[in-house]
């Protein structure tokens, strides 16, 4: 299983998301997600993010908040432990991404977004203020077909 991370970052009631547009052989081509990627070797969930966000916004967080661990599950690709983090940003600015294109998109927009059902399941959890928690999303195909939280099963979202 691989090890990732994600990021949704705040500013003045936005969410910095990234549309997926621009890698060859993306799995997530054509949706909408918040910042991260994959670990290096020897790195920390924390240092994983904040590698990320740098690299692919520009902005250099210093306060965020370590919300969740997200396992994917799917019949179509390599498992995953995602580190779901969020944290605030202190102006608007970021750099052109190289995977796609960056956009604040307001907080009640979110959901209208083209994502992973499972990405809805986590945000909701967010939005809530939800204390960390662990989800674990089952998929075949595109479809989320099981979701356990804190290793109880909940209704698929």
């Amino acid at each position: 299983m691989k090890n990732t991370s994600l990021c949704y970052i705040e500013h003045n009631g936005k969410v910095l998301m990234l549309y997926r547009n621009k890698k060859k052989d993306d799995a997530n081509k054509g949706k909408w997600i918040g910042i991260g990627g994959k670990f290096k070797e020897n790195e920390s969930p924390e240092e994983c993010m904040l590698r990320e966000v740098y690299e692919e916004t520009g902005i250099k967080l210093s306060k965020w908040k370590y919300r969740a661990v997200i396992t994917f599950v799917s019949d179509s690709c390599e498992g995953e432990y995602m580190h779901l983090f969020t944290a605030k940003a202190d102006s608007f600015d970021f750099i052109e991404c190289t995977e796609g294109e960056l956009k604040w998109i307001d907080k009640a927009n979110l959901f209208s977004l083209n994502m992973w059902e499972g990405d809805k399941a986590f945000l909701e959890l967010i939005n809530k203020n939800e204390d960390f928690f662990s989800l674990k999303l089952c998929y075949k195909g595109d479809k989320l077909i099981r979701v356990l939280k804190n290793g109880k099963e909940e209704s698929v979202y």
